[in-house]
């Protein structure tokens, strides 16, 4: 059986994404591979064991074609309104809480925010199938 360990995204500048990470979802570095052409740089927290891999080409100086295949990454927390308030607090720009709830049924409650790249990462509320 196949285990997730991480997920992977290009970044360009290192020190302004590992602080977005630190600052709204708690990451910090958990290792750091710096090679000739680029540097990996692997993210988690006491969490969970899934880490985020963030790539820093030396050679890229422009940001990122994400092009229409990216999807999002996702987290969960316990207390949705308060993590939107505390990132709206800290300016990141969190976007408006959405109740999906198409046949009626609630599914989960999230909002969206987006980190220095133009990554989407998807924070849903803790409950059912997310908790």
């Amino acid at each position: 059986m196949a285990k997730m360990i991480h997920s992977m995204i290009r970044v360009l500048d290192e020190s302004a994404s590992v602080a977005f990470y630190s600052d709204a979802f708690g990451l910090s570095v958990a290792d750091r591979l710096d090679f000739t052409d680029f540097t990996l740089v692997y993210l988690s927290n006491a969490e969970t064991g899934f880490e985020l891999e963030l790539t820093v080409n030396k050679d890229q100086s422009q940001p990122y074609d994400l092009g229409n295949g990216y999807g999002h990454l996702a987290v969960s927390v316990a207390d949705l309104d308060a993590e939107h308030q505390r990132l709206t607090e800290a300016e990141m720009k969190p976007r408006k809480i959405v109740e999906f709830a198409p046949d009626g049924k609630l599914v989960g409650r999230f909002f969206f925010i987006t980190d220095p790249d133009g990554y989407e990462i998807e924070v849903l509320e803790r409950s059912g199938r997310f908790g």
